[in-house]
């Protein structure tokens, strides 16, 4: 699968294209249509597989369609990461 796979419209496809992408990861791949269908979505992956356009292409893709209605809603939790000692 890639990126012109998902119908994603032109000026996210174009901004996709431009940074070089081709193929989504597993997370976008499974995430990206489910969002734009307007369907909960939770996912898991590792860090720099791309979840943060997992969730961000489709609902730029929402907001655009949807705009007159402005019924958009999202919640993304994301955990935070502890760096040194509590202590």
């Amino acid at each position: 699968m890639n990126f012109t796979d998902l119908n994603l419209i032109e000026p996210i496809a174009k901004a996709i294209k431009e940074q070089g992408y081709i193929n989504p990861t597993p997370i976008q791949e499974k995430s990206i249509p489910e969002i734009t269908k307007g369907r909960d979505f939770l996912g898991c992956a590792q860090t720099g597989t791309g979840k943060t356009a997992a969730f961000a292409i489709p609902i730029l893709q929402n907001l655009f369609k949807n705009r007159p209605s402005n019924h958009i809603k999202a919640l993304i939790l994301t955990p935070t990461r502890r760096t040194g000692n509590p202590d």
